[in-house]
């Protein structure tokens, strides 16, 4: 399929539903479980974009093993965000030990 075909036509789909949203405003009212639904949305897809990075750096096979650098970073900011709860904290513990253990463990 030619590229400039899909590109535009997932910016028409994109344009026609912000602007169906937006046109509609107040009228258009979810019911309250898929409000409780859409609320999911952005950890769900934060999800799927983490884990296999963590897991399959090389895109290849799963690497469970103490020489992926992602998985242990990414295991040590579940850690820290479950026992703290604070999102610049993980993110900076995550990197942190993602590139100490890159550089300094593994040579």
């Amino acid at each position: 399929m030619n590229y400039v075909v899909l590109i535009l036509g997932m910016a028409f789909i994109t344009v026609a539903v912000r602007t169906a949203v937006f046109v509609l405003g107040d009228r258009l009212v979810f019911p309250p479980i898929v409000r409780t639904a859409l609320g999911f949305v952005p950890v769900t897809v934060l999800t799927a974009i983490i884990v296999p990075m963590a897991v399959s750096p090389h895109g290849q096979h799963a690497e469970l093993t103490w020489r992926n650098p992602q998985l242990v970073g990414a295991l040590a900011a579940i850690a820290v965000s479950a026992l703290t709860k604070r999102p610049l904290l993980t993110i900076a513990v995550g990197l942190g030990v993602f590139f100490l253990w890159q550089g300094v463990v593994l040579r």
